[in-house]
């Protein structure tokens, strides 16, 4: 399995956790909202829960705007993103 496979399957698992939380993301769009209330979302998304467990499972610390932007990805963008990141941190 390469980084890239290894890293979308843990980045699916937390995606998948915190997406069945909200009944009104049923619909897997594999983006990154959904991860939050899509009829109440955050103000500020960096420290939220979904992104904390991201920072712990890869290693890797994400500013506000990083996060705002991993926020507006599709998984896909997402974990190119991470890889992006753990590699320069």
């Amino acid at each position: 399995m390469s980084k890239r496979e290894e890293a979308y399957a843990v980045l699916s698992k937390i995606y998948n956790r915190y997406r069945k939380r909200y009944r009104g993301n049923s619909y897997d769009s594999q983006q990154m909202c959904l991860m939050w209330s899509t009829y109440n979302p955050p103000d500020i998304v960096e420290g939220t829960a979904p992104f904390l467990d991201i920072e712990k499972a890869f290693q890797i610390s994400l500013t506000d705007e990083e996060a705002f932007d991993m926020y507006n990805m599709t998984l896909d963008e997402a974990v190119s993103k991470i890889l992006e990141l753990k590699a320069s941190q």
